[in-house]
């Protein structure tokens, strides 16, 4: 694997985002709610990581079960009432067994007009997968996705890191528009991948409520919608040269809660309140992209 450390080296391309828009603003909600490893699904561990850090060996874990539970029975649908309320889309970055194991949450998202995403069957980076394994992971989620939502995911992104393999074995299924296995810019780019051309659309841990969690520096709604603001208010200032894209991460059992959630309705106002600013699904933008690149749409 090689690294570009340069990238558009000082010189980023004008996106020309719709309208003049002078950001593009994409929220991804990761939906990993069944998809964590966990013994009472019949999995070889329970995950360590949730709203503490512990492992239970050997046996279920109904505390970490249900710490995962509240996302889908409770969190979900006050994150998507206040979508709703403004009438932003969002990609749902999806775990393709979370959504085997709740349909309705699939449909639900396809009805409301949100993107379906995938984000790998299980909770769990690719790093270590051998190809043919990493291939049929793929192959599994496209299945299971399109059975539970009726439509497949154009986009992918894997929790952690990607293997060797991940992008090419994408480009290699035929059906991926995008993935955002890369964290190192504001704009999206284009890879040729396997002699096709691939778009590339970044994402972010600092911007995202992962940081309520393990000391990340998040502790009141407040935290969350402030640091997203200066994220906002800082891109839209460079925008009236050179615009960006910003990615805002949310997850269903973490900024679902109740203490949490206003700072998301914080940042969704300030951006109606802004002005200039395009929110969009992923697809749409990868979509976009290529079309600001002379390529011809994808089905």
């Amino acid at each position: 694997m090689t690294r570009d450390l340069k990238g558009y080296g000082g010189t980023p391309p004008h996106p020309h985002w719709p309208g003049d828009a002078r950001l593009a603003v994409s929220f991804v909600v990761n939906v990993e709610e069944g998809a964590e490893l966990s013994v009472s699904l019949g999995d070889e561990r329970n995950e360590a990581v949730y709203e503490i850090v512990e492992e239970v060996v050997g046996v279920p874990d109904p505390a970490k079960d249900t710490h995962f539970d509240y996302g889908t029975r409770a969190g979900y649908w006050r994150i998507m009432e206040l979508f709703d309320r403004y009438g932003a889309k969002a990609q749902m970055n999806c775990c393709a067994r979370a959504l085997t194991l709740s349909p309705w949450l699939a449909r639900d998202m396809v009805a409301r007009g949100h993107e379906i995403a995938c984000h790998s069957y299980r909770w769990e980076r690719h790093a270590n997968m051998d190809e043919d394994q990493e291939r049929a992971v793929i192959a599994r989620c496209v299945k299971e996705i399109r059975a539970a939502a009726g439509v497949r995911p154009v986009g992918w992104h894997t929790r952690s890191a990607s293997s060797p393999n991940t992008r090419r074995l994408l480009v290699e299924e035929g059906g991926f528009l995008y993935d955002s296995d890369h964290y190192g810019d504001d704009l999206p780019m284009i890879l040729t991948v396997g002699g096709r051309p691939h778009v590339i659309l970044p994402y972010a841990f600092d911007t995202n409520d992962m940081r309520f969690q393990r000391a990340g520096g998040f502790h009141f709604a407040e935290d969350f919608a402030r640091y997203c603001c200066d994220a906002i208010d800082w891109l839209w200032e460079e925008g009236r040269t050179a615009p960006k894209m910003l990615s805002i991460g949310l997850h269903l059992r973490i900024i679902g809660r109740p203490g949490r959630i206003a700072g998301l309705a914080r940042v969704l106002e300030h951006i109606a309140a802004k002005g200039g600013i395009w929110i969009a699904r992923r697809d749409e933008i990868a979509r976009h992209w290529r079309a600001l690149n002379g390529l011809p749409d994808v089905p």
